[in-house]
Parts: C-alpha cells; structure tokens; sequence
C-alpha cells in the first residue's frame, strides 16, 4: 500500500462547480409543519427519558440495548469514558433544565425533589473535573436556574435554593484540582478526598486538554455570582489566564494536551475540534456573561488565527501552533460541528453557512457524523454517540437567517434518530455508522443538548415559557441568566498579576453582531453558498474528465499509473502541472502541488486530477481487510432497531455481494462449540445456529451447523467481558484447507453483544435476526420488499464498489505492470499560500484491525497482495491512529 494525501484537493476541486449554484429558494415550512416536528421532538424526548427514569434511575446513564442503568464498576471498564459517572444520578441532572425548557414543568418540578431527596455527592470516585463541571455543576446551575425562573412566575414556591447549595457543595469538591503550581486543574479529582495521590488516583498526572482546562469558567463564575462566594470564579479566571500566556505568540494558536505544571505544550497539534473546542466558545461565552472585554480580546485574537490558519472553508483542519503552515491530520472528528453555531454568534455567517454545509451532506452520506472523517468525507471513525453539536450549529444558523433550509437539515436529524437510533428502551449510540450496528450506550448529553437544541428550531415563541435570550447556552446547552453580568460585581475576583498591565487592544474588537438581512439582500445568497459544497461532496469520487492539451505541450497529461519517480520526462511534466516531488527520509516519494507554480491553468487543472488519479490508486489498494458486518434483531420488540457490529469470515457467503442478507431465527447449537456433529440438527435445520468460540477452527464449526441444514451460523466470544466497544473485530480465518464447500454466512459477535442476543433469546420464544454487510431500512425489511440498500448510501473508509459508477474506476486501475513501487508514494497538495492542507496515512477499515485473529489450532490468513505494507509497518500505521483516537477520548471527544 502507498500513502497518499488529498486535503487540499478540495478548495480546488469547489472551483469547478462554483458556477453551478441555483436561484431556486429553501420552501417554507408552515406552522402545521413545524408544529408536527415540535410534537416529535416531545415524543422523542420523553423515549429517551422515560426509559432512563424506568430502566435506570438512579444509575448515571441507561444502557438502552440491555434496558437497565449504567453504574460504574458493575460493567466493564470503558476507560475515560467512565469518568463522567460518579454516582450522582448524572443523566436526571443534566436533563433537568431540558425538562423546563420544553414546559415539561410538572416532570421538571418532580426531578427537582427526586436530585433533592436522592443524589449525593460525598462519593469515594474519581470523576473528570471537565465533565463533572459541565454536566452536573453546569446542570445544578441551569436547573437553579429554571425553578427561580418558576418560582418568580408562581410555580414551585417550596423551592429554597436546593440545587444551588448542592452545587456549591460540589463546587467545593472540585476546587482542591486546582491546587497546581500553574492554576490548570488537575483532570481528575475524588469527590470524597480531592487530590490526594496515587492511593486516590488522583494527583499523579501531568497533562490535561486545553478545552479540559479552559472550560470552567462560565459555571464557576455563575456559581460565584449565585452565592456571592468569588473563589470559584478566580480559580478558573486565573486557568483561563494561564492558558492565554502559554499561547503560540508567533501564530495565537493554542495546542491540544499541555503540561499542568510547567505550561509545555504536550501535544501542538491546534483545531477546533476535540481537546480545544469548548476554550473558544467560553471565551465568547464569558464576555457575552460576564461583560469582560479582555475575554472578547482574546477570542477574536484566536480567531482571526483560526481563520487564517485552520479555517479552508468548508474544511477545519488541525495544524501544528510552531508551525501553522504544517497539517497536523487530513481527518476531522465530529466535536467541530459545534464551531459554526460560534460563528454565528461572532457574526461571521459566510464561512458558518459553508462549513455547516459540508457537515450537512457528511450527515447526508452516513445517516450521522462519524467520529472522524477524511477530507474526501469518507469514514475514518465510525462511531457516532448520538452527538449534539450539528444540532446546535443548525439551531443557531436558523435563528441566524431565517432560512427554512435549516428546518429541513432539522428534520433530516429527527428522522435518522428514529430510524436507526431509536430501540424499544431509548436510543443507542452508532457502534459503526457503516453497519449501523449499535453501543449499549445513551449519553446524558443526548437529553442535555439534542432536544433542547432541536425543540428550540421548530417552537414559535408562544411555545417558550420564558425569554431564551435572557440566558446563554452553556458547552453542555445549560441555561445560566446573562442578570449574572451585574451580579456580586463588589466581589469579583482581581485579575491576577501578569495581566494586571496588559492592555486591551481596540483592533480586536467588533462589537456588534451583523443583521442578516444586510448581509444576504439576496435571499438566494446562501443557497449559492451551500450549492458547490453539496457538489463536492457528492462527487468526492474523482470524475475524470475529457483532457484538454495544454498549447505548447503536444502530449496527453500524465497519467497517475503511467507515472514513474525515476523518469525525468514525467517529473518535467510534474514540474509544468505545478506537482513538485520530495523523497523523504524513510525512503517515500512526497507529492506536494502548488497551483500557482504551474505554468498555465489548465496545467494546474491537470494536476489536480493527477492527484485524484493518486488518491483513487490508494483507495483501490486499500481495500483489503473486510468490513464489518451487522446482526439485525428485525422480530418483536427489537422490529429491527437493535443492530449489532459482528466481525466476518474470510470463508463462506460473501454478505457485501447479497442484496437481501440471510434472515431467519436463531437457535443455540448442542454441542453450543460445535466441533461436533449437531445433536439437535432437526432444531438447527433451516436456523442461523448460535455457536461458542473454542476448542477447534472456525471452518470446522461453519462445516457442522451447514451439514445439520442450518442457512447461518453466529460465534459467540467465550471470554467473558469482551466488546468490540472495547477490542477490534478480527476477520475468522480459514483452517488452512479450501472452503469452497462453505457457502453459508459466518458471523462473531463479542461476548457483550452476544450476550445481548442470548438474553433476547431468553425473554423471547423466537427471536429473528438478519445477517448482512449492513442495517437495512425498516421499511423494506417489513414490507417483504427486496432490502434497498442500508444506512449508508455506499460510503466507507476506503472506496467500495458502488462509490463511484464502474466506468470511472476504470480510468484510475492500476496498470499490470507497475511503473512505480506506490507503497513508496505520498502525496499532497497545497493551496495557493503553499500551506500544507494535509496528509494522510494508511490504516485498516474503521472497526477492523490490521491483524487476524485466529481460533484455537487456527493458522493466520495470509493476505496475497505483494504490493500491499508489511504486516509489522501496517500494524504501526494502525496502531499511530488508534492511540490517536485514544488521546481524542481522553481530551472529552
């Protein structure tokens, strides 16, 4: 395999659709319309909520594929993850002020008693300060917030303050993170002893993420001014400050992981994605509370950075702080989504409408944003937990314009969660968006944020019980009262002394925000915006073109299969089309193009194509590894919405070549290893045949449930604990003889996802399952009509057959012979300031690792390809992104 990078194909690629925008308007949305979609908003929410309060109260979060709650250490360790549960009953607080805000009052003032009467927060566990602070303290304060807002209107008169002494209570738990050399908190404390060493797993680390650090100063500033108390607000003020100081001062940009002690950047990687995101929109969000203009200085000092250096409208991609002009990653992660809805409060509403675009036809792609995805809008992490921040850009974007446009992106939202996210107990978090298979997991930020953002877009303002402009939106969407500006204003906290003599810069404020009606006198302005960003996504696959001679040069452009490192004829023609070429340390060929070098445009046109050309190369040689497949419960009461990821089989059916899958009822094997012939094969007969791992091959197994008649088969991990939420599937290799005579579908499931099939079993007589290269849309499955197509509309990691029609990838094959050694090609492309927009490495298919995991006895496959990467170098390349996505986690992705 040969590396190759694309990100900055795109600003060139937009050019040529730029012409192709339409006049025609967004339809508006009648009030009926609206009203229907508000309804379901509602009935979405109290899903989701119910089922928390019936399966799960008082646990912290409802596992919605098991029905029942998720306390920490009862299940398997998820790792970091783990650290937003601290046994304080965190989904009903975060909930609290969604409850108000959709006039749920009677539900609010009933969760009010319950967190009253029932949550402690003396708890001997260690909790993330970022997420305790945003999630519980942030959603004490919003709940505070609602039942003074109702007790002033009548309602609640009982009400004392209740939730504002618990949240100072926790205040006071999380302060003694912040007892460090630097004012950073330490990213974990105790809730019982605070930081006390190693025996509390606290105060032995050393770095935190800067959004970890940097977002702590709207609730602890409102705890401050609610209480009168200024201690919390000076801690996370004097944070902030630090942060400020140890900024990049040649580029203003901030890194991703710093060290708490000495303010060494750990990481220097910059974005507005994951690890920084919420630091910009507290700073906007501090001024807009709390009046101080040194916050809106700052803000606007990063992003003027952020625009000249992050920002490749549509893209958002991560650079490195020394080095701005240096890409940092070609992939983005889903957290960005946030940053269009701080766009629209900064008032830059062009480049919101054009990033939200392309987040928008991303969505459209895979159903959802996955975790991460390339420059080309392919996969790159397929997890999707149901996460709210292209809600929240949508929200504001409308609020912004007015543009119905954005009550359909709405609408889109509603009905992928209802088709592929909602199960009978709630709704799960996309495992794989490929597959559209299932993680036992519902966040509480799915309650906090989603709804509230999506009720907030269809309501008309008699839907509101209280003036939302009279509040702010908090990272995790709590409600904190902007009176907070002038409250306790004698005790706010001095500013500590190495900001004592700055002073305020007048060039780094704007003060108003734009009217949208003088920035788009054009009603068809925005539309003319999103128009060549749908485009290019669509088109993500090169489309060759007829090729145009460039005058002078006599000669067809250089084809990508034809081209050769060693041939000064073809790096003269690199050199005409403005591709300039690097050999690298490791021995690698660097293509690197810059547009403006080429010495005509239509040689600078034919280089870009030569660098798709490169990018499809790639693409076909990195289709390998097998994806993962997907087990679909389609009986009663799943009807098709628990679906779990499952690792294929590099033997029998092929399931990515069948339109309609297998579908039939399960049953468990006697002997359930299967290594022997079946003693219940007349039950087997006509069944998918549910098998444990062990004791012999996997072929061996396919080979006895097919001779008893069975038309699948499914194995089940026997190590206890097991989850692919946790371990990368693996492909089932073979027993090292043909098994052609396999013509039945094989599939594995971890021992937590087959234990979810087995308890289905339990409960249920017969339960119904389809096995399939991916979830198929209800509707087809339960018409009895030939399955349409699945979640996704053709789009993975790596090109698959049907991304782009077969003529075109005929243009881009790999010829029979290779001129060129491509595992020794890289490539890159540069925008017109020569800044590197990216690069990209390869790596296995999301959900797969690189390597074979084999059964007891088993050999390993051996994958053919000789022009593929070294099991050693491939395996590295898998494992740099996986502790990447690793450190994404740890930095709150």
């Amino acid at each position: 395999m040969w590396m190759l990078h694309s990100a900055t194909m795109l600003p060139a690629f937009l050019l040529l659709f730029l012409m192709r925008t339409s006049n025609s308007l967004s339809e508006t949305m009648s009030r009926d319309e609206k009203s229907k979609l508000r309804n379901q908003v509602l009935e979405m929410f109290d899903h989701a909520y119910q089922n928390y309060m019936d399966h799960a109260y008082p646990a912290d979060e409802l596992m919605p594929l098991t029905c029942r709650g998720r306390v920490r250490g009862l299940e398997p360790s998820r790792g970091d993850i783990d650290d937003a549960l601290g046994k304080f009953s965190l989904t009903l607080i975060d909930t609290l002020d969604t409850l108000a805000l959709l006039n749920k009052t009677v539900e609010f003032e009933e969760a009010v008693r319950r967190v009253v009467a029932d949550v402690r927060l003396d708890n001997d566990i260690v909790v993330s300060v970022f997420e305790t602070n945003i999630r519980v303290l942030g959603g004490l304060l919003g709940g505070h917030s609602m039942a003074v807002m109702l007790k002033e209107s009548g309602r609640m008169v009982w009400y004392q303050d209740e939730l504002l002494h618990m949240a100072k209570d926790l205040g006071l738990r999380l302060l003694p993170a912040f007892n460090t050399s630097s004012g950073l908190p330490y990213p974990r404390v105790n809730l019982r002893y605070g930081v006390r060493g190693p025996e509390t797993r606290t105060g032995t680390e050393t770095d935190t993420c800067t959004a970890c650090a940097g977002t702590i100063i709207l609730e602890f500033a409102a705890l401050s001014r609610f209480t009168g108390d200024p201690t919390f607000e000076a801690h996370a003020r004097r944070a902030l400050d630090f942060l400020w100081e140890k900024r990049q001062r040649h580029s203003n940009l901030v890194g991703t992981t710093i060290n708490i002690h000495s303010g060494e950047w750990v990481r220097r990687d910059s974005g507005v994605g994951a690890g920084i995101d919420s630091y910009y929109e507290y700073l906007m969000k501090a001024y807009i509370l709390l009046g101080d203009d040194r916050f809106l200085q700052r803000f606007n000092t990063h992003y003027a950075s952020i625009m000249k250096y992050i920002s490749q409208p549509p893209l958002l991609l991560d650079v490195h702080i020394h080095k701005p002009l240096l890409p940092a990653r070609t992939w983005m992660d889903s957290l960005l989504a946030f940053f269009p809805g701080l766009q629209v409060l900064k008032g830059d509403i062009q480049p919101a409408i054009e990033t939200h675009e392309m987040l928008y036809q991303v969505t459209k792609k895979h159903n959802f944003l996955p975790e991460a995805f390339t420059t080309d809008f392919r996969v790159h992490w397929a997890q999707h937990p149901l996460r709210p921040e292209f809600a929240e850009s949508t929200y504001f974007l409308y609020k912004a314009t007015r543009d119905p446009y954005y009550l359909e992106v709405g609408r889109t939202i509603l009905e992928n969660l209802n088709r592929f996210a909602r199960v009978p107990c709630g709704f799960a978090a996309m495992k794989d968006v490929r597959t559209g298979s299932h993680e036992d997991r519902m966040d509480s930020f799915f309650l906090a944020e989603m709804f509230k953002y999506l009720f907030l877009l269809f309501a008309e303002e008699e839907d509101l019980h209280f003036n939302v402009e009279d509040y702010v939106f908090t990272t995790e969407a709590h409600l904190l009262p902007l009176s907070l500006s002038t409250a306790s204003n004698s005790q706010a906290p001095p500013l500590v002394n190495n900001m004592a003599g700055e002073e305020l810069d007048d060039s780094n404020f704007e003060w108003t925000c734009p009217n949208t009606r003088l920035l788009f006198p054009d009603p068809a302005f925005p539309r003319n915006l999103r128009e060549p960003i749908k485009s290019a996504v669509d088109n993500s696959c090169p489309r060759p073109t007829t090729h145009r001679r460039e005058p002078g040069m006599g000669r067809p452009p250089l084809r990508a299969q034809d081209f050769m490192a060693n041939n000064p004829e073809h790096l003269e023609l690199l050199r005409r089309m403005g591709v300039s070429l690097i050999h690298l340390k490791d021995g690698r060929v660097q293509l690197v193009q810059h547009a403006t070098q080429a010495v005509s445009a239509v040689a600078a046109e034919d280089g870009m194509r030569f660098m798709q050309e490169m990018m499809e190369l790639s693409s076909q040689q990195q289709k390998e590894q097998l994806p993962p497949r997907a087990v679909q419960i389609v009986s009663h009461p799943f009807f098709g919405r628990v679906v779990l990821t499952a690792g294929p089989a590099q033997f029998g059916m092929d399931l990515s070549k069948s339109s309609s899958g297998v579908r039939g009822f399960v049953t468990v094997a006697e002997p359930y290893k299967g290594c022997s012939e079946l003693s219940n094969g007349e039950i087997v007969a006509g069944r998918i045949a549910l098998l444990q791992r062990g004791q012999c091959m996997f072929a061996e197994k396919a080979r006895h449930i097919q001779k008893a008649g069975a038309i699948g088969g499914i194995v089940i991990d026997d190590n206890e604990g097991s989850s692919s939420d946790t371990a990368p599937l693996f492909q089932m290799a073979g027993d090292g003889r043909n098994t052609d005579d396999v013509t039945l579908p094989l599939l594995f499931l971890f021992h937590k996802e087959g234990n979810i099939l087995l308890e289905a079993l339990k409960e249920n007589r017969e339960v119904e399952v389809l096995l399939s290269d991916k979830a198929r849309d209800r509707e087809s499955i339960f018409k009895g009509k030939a399955l349409r197509g699945a979640l996704l509309d053709g789009s993975t990691d790596g090109a698959e057959e049907g991304d782009c029609p077969t003529e075109e990838k005929d243009h881009t094959s790999p010829a029979s012979s290779k001129p060129v050694d491509q595992s020794q090609v890289t490539t890159q492309e540069q925008t017109t300031d020569d800044s590197v927009v990216g690069q990209e490495s390869v790596q296995p298919a999301e959900g797969l690792s690189s390597y074979i995991s084999v059964d007891e006895g088993e050999e390993p496959a051996v994958d053919g390809d000789s022009s593929s990467q070294s099991e050693d170098s491939l395996m590295a390349d898998w494992q740099e992104d996986l502790e990447a996505f690793k450190q994404m986690e740890k930095d709150e992705l």
